[in-house]
């Protein structure tokens, strides 16, 4: 009994120590994020360039990051603009789809925008001077930074040291938004010596690049080549699900020290291609007669991203029965649109009672088809109906006349 009791008070004790330890740790943890909160600025956002001094060839375009920097606890809009272009420039601040004049840059987070320019076609080997200025609406934060290019000669490029190259067949492919997109490229390194090469995509915000060896399912970002060797590679690419049709362009670059190859990609989205067919009461079913019409309501929706053109209808139905559409054809949905189509079922004059399949379909573009099977209950002609009660009324008139005759007598 003294020894059951001995095990309980040291168990306790332990309990007891572990309690403390545990909210000492807990006590400690709170204290350094309450530092951690007050050493975070109410506001500060910052402006970088991804490369502030270039060196590039006679006709060479440049594209590369500017990176805002938000490490305050709340959104910034921010203006951006270039203050200083070289004569003869074609420079712009963008992201994948638009030309870009502000920005907003959520609290803790950073935010890319890119910066492309377009040399004239004479330009004069030297170096040209870019400016990005940017500042807060409220203009509290104001920031600014160069860019300077370095323009050589073709002439003198050849008798550089040799570099890598990257090269594709098919740069550009087209399909729908929710497609998958494979490039396959050519990566030929032309120096003296062994080298990893880092790979590099820059695409649309949110979309997901990847690299892979050809023919392989593993993912890499970074390659070996031995000197003068080549190896293909592939570029997955899957477009944000909120991706509209349009041309989006892709940059890939291999890099080793200094030494860069690159070479543009795009990706075409037209829209993904989808009707539904339907009736508004949800009900699949109608009552007809032999020779008689029968009407049934349907509705076509485009439910994909782009425009469907050109839907005509079909029907297969039971032989010598007769169905028309109206309208016969619609020329054009647009995404998200519905229409109506009234459709005229006949059974066959001959057709006996009972129930009978009708499958209404819609076919528009790209092989896109939705159609709906229907139960055709065929019931008797309602002049047999009539012929019925007829005969009804003479049996009973005949009797009434038979009971009448037979009372007399």
């Amino acid at each position: 009994m003294y020894g059951k009791l001995r095990r309980r008070g040291c168990m306790f004790y332990f309990l007891l120590i572990a309690a403390v330890l545990f909210l000492f740790q807990l006590s400690l943890y709170a204290e350094v994020n309450e530092k951690g909160d007050e050493s975070t600025p109410a506001r500060l956002i910052t402006l970088a360039v991804e490369y502030p001094g270039i060196e590039i060839t006679q006709g060479q375009n440049i594209n590369m990051n500017i990176i805002f920097h938000n490490r305050g606890k709340q959104d910034e809009n921010v203006q951006v603009w270039l203050s200083r272009v070289p004569k003869g420039w074609n420079a712009q601040i963008k992201t994948y789809q638009y030309n870009i004049r502000a920005v907003n840059v959520p609290a803790s987070k950073d935010k890319s925008l890119n910066f492309e320019a377009k040399p004239p076609e004479k330009i004069k080997p030297g170096s040209y001077l870019f400016r990005i200025e940017a500042k807060t609406d409220d203009g509290k934060f104001t920031m600014a930074q160069n860019i300077t290019v370095h323009v050589k000669a073709a002439q003198q490029v050849k008798q550089e040291k040799k570099g890598v190259k990257l090269n594709t067949s098919y740069p550009v492919l087209e399909g729908p938004v929710k497609g998958k997109y494979e490039f396959s490229i050519d990566v030929q390194s032309e120096l003296d010596n062994d080298a990893v090469f880092d790979l590099i995509a820059h695409g649309p915000e949110g979309w997901d690049i990847r690299f892979k060896p050809a023919y392989e399912s593993k993912y890499i970002s970074s390659l070996q080549l031995k000197a003068g060797q080549s190896s293909k590679i592939s570029v997955e690419v899957n477009p944000v699900s909120t991706a509209v049709p349009g041309e989006y362009p892709i940059g890939i670059r291999a890099q080793t020290g200094k030494v860069i190859g690159e070479t543009s990609l795009k990706v075409v989205l037209t829209g993904s291609y989808k009707l539904k067919v339907g009736t508004t009461s949800g009900l699949l079913s109608l009552d007809a007669r032999p020779g008689k019409p029968a009407n049934v309501s349907l509705y076509v929706k485009n439910t994909g991203t782009a425009a469907n053109n050109n839907i005509t209808f079909m029907s297969y139905k039971p032989e010598n029965w007769k169905i028309e559409f109206k309208p016969d054809k619609i020329d054009t949905l647009k995404p998200g649109e519905l229409k109506q189509v009234e459709v005229t079922i006949k059974p066959y004059d001959e057709a006996l009672v009972g129930d009978y399949s009708v499958n209404l379909e819609a076919k528009g573009e790209k092989d896109t088809n939705d159609s709906k099977e229907f139960r055709v209950t065929v019931k008797a002609s309602s002049a047999w109906g009539w012929i019925g009660i007829a005969i009804i009324i003479v049996v009973i008139g005949g009797l009434v006349v038979l009971f009448r005759f037979v009372g007399r007598r």
